[in-house]
């Protein structure tokens, strides 16, 4: 299958190797020319605008964007994708913006004979070059039917969440909780070793008691605990504390078109505000603990 890729990121380019690694025909766009010529290098075929991979034949488009004010853009724009994108292509966005954006912008695509699918990913730079992502896809069944074959190339779970804009709806939902989790467990693990206790001792009860969850087992927040995660490399790599806040702020605003409380959620936003201020924005978001152990700031 002929497939266009726009936004080859830190998640899109590795996307795009695996579309190219299952043996379709990949044309790429990005603003970035070096990640253009590394996709090129790998096989794909470069355009030089969202207009030119619309007209290159495509049969599917991908996008991975930094914000609905760039998805808006690229689909929208008097130069964009929908202008130029012949009728009945596929049009699959796997950016995370907010559902209210998505589901105006299938609308548009709707209008213009594309069926289009949200689909934004879980799973992170490791899960994207290793082609593992969880993808949240909202849109039509005979839609998500078509796309998931192309979808399996890139991940290994592959979940339907109903309407167009649901799929956003999961992951703002999904990425909320994993913000307040984390700051619950670094809040537990320091006062547990303020206290006195061994933190791969309480960590090891937390993991083996009520309180486990992804944050405390898989990515704990305190130093030394595991080995190979970012607490243990300085809070380098992993999921950037400013990313948790553009997905909090996302949740945050959602919240608000529906009139629904996100109480704790919205705590969660404001301490990784705080935290990003102080010049933390790049460190992984379990580096929030630092908020509780100034010591560790040196």
């Amino acid at each position: 299958m002929h497939i266009g890729f726009l936004g080859l990121g830190n998640m899109g380019g590795p996307m795009a190797r695996n579309l190219l690694k299952a043996g379709h025909q990949v044309t790429v766009f990005d603003l970035s020319a070096t990640a253009v010529s590394g996709l090129v290098e790998a096989g794909a075929k470069e355009a030089t605008s969202p207009a030119a991979v619309a007209q290159a034949g495509v049969e599917t488009i991908i996008t991975m964007l930094p914000a609905a004010a760039h998805v808006k853009q690229v689909y929208l724009g008097e130069d964009g994708l929908l202008v130029h994108v012949s009728s009945g292509v596929l049009l699959i966005d796997s950016s995370t913006i907010d559902p209210m954006s998505a589901r105006e912008v299938a609308a548009a695509a709707a209008k213009n004979g594309n069926p289009m699918l949200d689909a934004p990913v879980s799973g992170g730079t490791v899960g994207a070059a290793a082609g593992t992502l969880t993808f949240m896809v909202g849109g039509s069944e005979t839609d998500f039917q078509k796309a998931q074959p192309i979808l399996a190339t890139m991940g290994k779970n592959i979940v339907h969440c109903g309407d167009t804009g649901n799929g956003q709806v999961a992951k703002v939902a999904n990425n909320m909780l994993l913000g307040i989790s984390m700051i619950g467990v670094a809040e537990a693990m320091s006062l547990g070793v303020a206290l006195g206790m061994d933190a791969k001792v309480l960590a090891g009860i937390i993991n083996s008691s009520s309180g486990r969850c992804w944050a405390s087992e898989i990515n704990n927040p305190f130093p030394g605990v595991l080995e190979n995660g970012p607490a243990s490399r300085g809070y380098s790599g992993g999921f950037g504390t400013d990313l948790m806040l553009k997905d909090l702020g996302l949740a945050s605003e959602a919240a608000k078109q529906v009139r629904q409380p996100v109480i704790l959620g919205g705590l969660a936003q404001q301490l990784y505000q705080a935290f990003s201020m102080q010049g933390h924005g790049g460190l992984d978001f379990s580096a929030i603990i630092k908020l509780y152990r100034q010591e560790d700031e040196t």
